[in-house]
């Protein structure tokens, strides 16, 4: 299924996909060193990350190797020898995690098969007579995992936050954000040019001629261009307002009636509705205009492509390679394809996720760890009333409604109340590809069989292992997985300022996502649904586009600058995240005698260890996804962005005004 990308903020960017620590693991005392050479008021990131960066090269299999990719790998491992039990053994309760596993890990049945298991899927694509039929292999290509022509899937409906909704959102791009295919520099070129060579690549290996193998592929990025001008930018895509279009059925059919929708709905599976969500009505017309001028021949030639691409890393070793060779190495610019049992892990994580995730949990998260992240979480939001209280631009009658937002707002630590049941899903020993796509069919019904329905409040949207927490406005909550509550980012033996610095400050980013330029759009209910005045929302404008400048201003590779707007809602919530984190420290520490650790003050090592969470290695092509993909400021700039507009930093550290860490007068502040 698609994620829910105009729906809920993560701390993704940086955490899910980084690695290695640079904060303390043990005592206080164990606070690392940094760079004696670097002036933290010059480049903070430098000062507090330098040490960390010289000593932790990328590895090859990596694009980018951060400090919190130590958690991911150790989760990793952990999740790796509860599979290699279960694939072992014969014990009922982990059957299906350890046969999926083993039949992941055998790459030998794999190369034998070749593109076997998906020929029959193909030569059905291949088998359409006309363009109505394309419907139902439309559904079955969203039910397996690929992502051709548009979305289907369901959510919460934002102006009834109690019910579930059928929704049709843009999609069909094989690269990361249209973008890549609207830009006119050289890289762009470069990149839209390698990405036809993969394609017909892909199909010679599916046995078309070299000759009929690269018409496919242009007419594959012909029909994906078209789409990708019609799709939402990426800052666009983060604004709820228009990602919501709640019309009837036969409105969506006006749009695209080329495409057969009551076959595609009837194929899907899902239960019957009368309305639904279209996020962009225009681009449903580029749809129509797609499906109703591309001959036959060309629509199934896209469809075989994102059929393929979407198997590829789980067929023989020349498609597996092949897909790394295009969207690791050349867009990423890994250099080694990562090893088998990691791809294998992940695999079984995506498809039985809270199967495998409650056998993490009894290893790595007890009790005592809920309890103490409680006791932050409860800290950190009664010191964001406290902010809120000395704001001087917000009036009275919208602090009051903020107020009763926060104090709505709910948590939830480390796992599900209650275990997903994955009774349903056929696990077979002998089959990789179909038990990745039985997987995704499985989460993809479970998730249309919503439609209609009551929202569960109790569900989560990642599994317990997953390096990663998130917001979701719709609901109004907040959310951290067990697996990102881990050392160094949450450390139990360490000094409290570091722990407010590194996880107090994700706490806070995700408690101020609910008052960004995205979640502040939703009330304290989770509805779609204006609670600012006038004065106070124009305000708040003002300020964000402080911030927006800002960061646009800042270069993630070579001439690629941030996307200010686009990452204006993480922008915030960093900015925020950590003032408030810094002021739930001060909260706790105010009956305590303020004494130097490691030759650092509570505040200075608060930022080190809010810097030092996000110290990371990146290769440039990793930069250029992050700033053209991602609405994630990338590592260094959400260091430096942030402890620019703080005034604690300036005085922590003695950095004077017009120093590049102390913005001074033209210091950014929203929350």
């Amino acid at each position: 299924m698609p994620t829910m990308k105009p729906v809920f903020a993560t701390l993704a960017a940086a955490v899910a996909l980084a690695a290695g620590s640079a904060l303390a693991q043990g005592t206080p005392e164990g606070l690392p060193q940094v760079d004696p050479k670097a002036d933290p008021c010059q480049n903070f990131y430098q000062y507090a990350c330098g040490p960390w960066m010289a000593a932790n090269p990328i590895p090859a299999d990596q694009s980018r190797w951060g400090a919190l990719s130590g958690i991911a790998e150790r989760n990793r491992v952990l999740l790796r020898d509860t599979l290699e039990t279960a694939a072992k053994g014969n014990d009922p309760a982990t059957r299906k995690i350890g046969d999926f596993y083993a039949s992941c890990m055998d790459e030998a049945a794999a190369n034998a098969k070749g593109a076997k298991p998906i020929e029959a899927d193909l030569t059905r694509i291949a088998a359409v007579k006309d363009k109505a039929a394309l419907a139902p292999e439309l559904a079955r290509l969203h039910a397996g995992g690929a992502g051709a022509l548009f979305a289907f899937y369901s959510l919460q409906d934002f102006k009834e936050a109690t019910r579930m909704i059928a929704v049709t959102d843009q999609g069909g791009l094989g690269l990361p954000d249209r973008d890549y295919y609207t830009k006119d520099d050289a890289k762009s070129e470069e990149t839209r040019q390698a990405y036809v060579k993969h394609i017909a690549q892909t199909f010679e290996l599916l046995g078309d001629k070299p000759e009929a193998a690269a018409a496919k592929a242009k007419a594959v990025m012909r029909i994906e261009t078209d789409l990708a001008k019609a799709s939402l930018t990426l800052a666009e895509r983060n604004d709820p307002a228009k990602n919501y279009h709640k019309v009837p059925v036969a409105e969506l059919k006006a749009l695209a009636p080329s495409v057969d929708w009551a076959a595609y709905f009837k194929a899907t599976g899902a239960p019957a509705f009368e309305t639904l969500n279209v996020t962009h009505p225009d681009f449903f017309k580029v749809v129509e205009q797609v499906v109703a001028g591309s001959s036959l021949d060309d629509l199934k030639a896209y469809l075989a492509w994102h059929l393929a691409s979407a198997a590829s890393p789980w067929l023989s070793e020349p498609f597996a390679q092949a897909n790394f060779g295009f969207y690791s190495a050349t867009l990423r610019g890994a250099k080694e394809i990562r090893p088998r049992w990691k791809r294998c892990v992940d695999a079984v994580d995506q498809a039985l996720g809270e199967d495998l995730g409650k056998h993490y949990v009894a290893k790595a998260f007890g009790p005592e760890h809920k309890e103490r992240m409680l006791t932050m979480v409860k800290t950190i939001q009664a010191a964001f009333h406290g902010e809120l209280d000395k704001l001087d631009w917000m009036g009275p009658e919208t602090k009051k409604r903020a107020h009763e937002k926060l104090d709505a707002m709910a948590n939830k630590i480390g796992y599900p109340e209650k275990w997903r049941d994955y009774t349903g899903l056929e696990v077979k020993r002998d089959d990789l590809v179909g038990n990745v796509m039985r997987g995704n069919a499985f989460e993809a019904a479970r998730q249309l069989k919503k439609i209609g329905g009551p929202v569960d409040r109790t569900e989560w949207y990642y599994s317990p292992p997953t390096v990663n927490a998130y917001y979701d406005p719709t609901q109004n909550d907040i959310n951290f997985m067990a697996g990102i509550l881990q050392p160094p980012l949450f450390n139990m033996k360490a000094d409290d300022a570091v722990n407010f610095g590194a996880i107090g400050a994700v706490i806070g980013h995700e408690i101020t996502h609910g008052f960004d330029d995205q979640g502040g759009q939703f009330d304290k209910n989770g509805n779609l649904e204006n609670w600012w005045t006038p004065e106070d929302a124009k305000r708040f404008a003002e300020r964000s586009q402080c911030m927006v400048e800002q960061y646009s201003g800042y270069t993630a590779v070579d001439d690629v600058k941030l996307n200010g707007e686009a990452s204006l809602g993480e922008n915030i919530a960093d900015n925020g995240g950590s003032r408030i984190a810094l002021a739930g420290l001060r909260k706790i520490m105010e009956n305590r005698k303020e004494q130097k650790v490691g030759g650092f003050t509570a505040d200075q090592r608060f930022f080190l260890g809010w810097a030092q969470a996000w110290c990371t290695n990146m290769r440039p092509q990793m930069a250029r996804v992050m700033a053209l993909s991602d609405v994630h400021s990338t590592p260094e700039w959400r260091v430096n962005g942030v402890v620019a507009n703080s005034a604690d930093f300036a005085q922590a550290f003695n950095c004077k005004p017009g120093t590049p860490m102390n913005r001074g007068e033209k210091a950014c502040r929203v929350w």
